[in-house]
């Protein structure tokens, strides 16, 4: 059964609209999701068994500092991350060659016009190429994120965004990555280099960003072009 004229042009309402909106879609994003979690419910607290001391209590010691300890407590990340990379390659090749005969002279051997030429080939090949690289990132401020899940050697894993909506559109920062305990400062903060498997993604929405990006329709023939 052959596919009718309406059927041809749903099919292909159908592709254009698909390519329209994977060309519109926001990137996804690099960090640990989701980016909040609400505390767990507190446990049923445990009979009474003593006027002061009570066994199984699990509250918040009263000399212990106010740090980040469960599911649902905030941490202030310290962003201080820098990186300078830099690269330099050159490279030369060279071949040279060169051949030289002649025909001797030879009674009685046909072709009795090549005797005695000489000839001579020569041959040269030369590359030469360069490559230079280099990036400087730069990356300050605070971020308060949320501990997500208590790993079972007692790290946390922690994720945490901030949004700003500023006049010409929308930015924001986004942080994840495992924490250790033992690096939390007595003001409930960690500076992002001791943050392991640490993603950090900072970026905007608005006519500023999206001029700076290849429309949808020049992405998609660039993916089939051969050249």
């Amino acid at each position: 059964m052959r596919p009718t004229l309406n059927a041809l042009c749903g099919l292909g309402a159908t592709v254009v609209a698909a390519i329209i909106l994977a060309g519109c879609a926001a990137p996804a994003p690099i960090v640990h999701q989701p980016m909040s979690a609400r505390p767990l419910p507190p446990p049923a607290p445990p009979p009474a068994n003593g006027a002061i001391y009570q066994a199984g209590y699990n509250g918040q010691p009263l000399f212990e500092d106010r740090v980040a300890r469960q599911v649902g407590d905030t941490l202030t990340i310290v962003l201080n991350e820098k990186t300078i990379a830099a690269k330099n390659r050159a490279s030369s090749a060279s071949k040279s060659g060169s051949v030289e005969f002649g025909v001797p002279l030879v009674q009685g051997l046909p072709f009795k016009s090549l005797q005695g030429a000489e000839f001579q080939a020569d041959s040269a090949n030369s590359f030469q190429g360069k490559g230079t690289a280099s990036a400087d990132n730069m990356v300050s401020g605070t971020l308060t994120v949320t501990v997500i899940e208590v790993l079972p050697n007692g790290n946390f894993l922690v994720s945490g965004e901030k949004q700003l909506a500023l006049s010409q559109g929308e930015e924001y920062v986004r942080f994840s990555g495992v924490v250790n305990p033992a690096t939390i400062t007595a003001a409930n903060t960690v500076s992002s280099t001791q943050v392991a498997d640490a993603r950090i993604e900072y970026r905007g929405r608005g006519y500023l960003d999206e001029a700076q990006v290849m429309g949808w329709l020049g992405r998609f023939f660039l993916t089939f072009l051969p050249f």
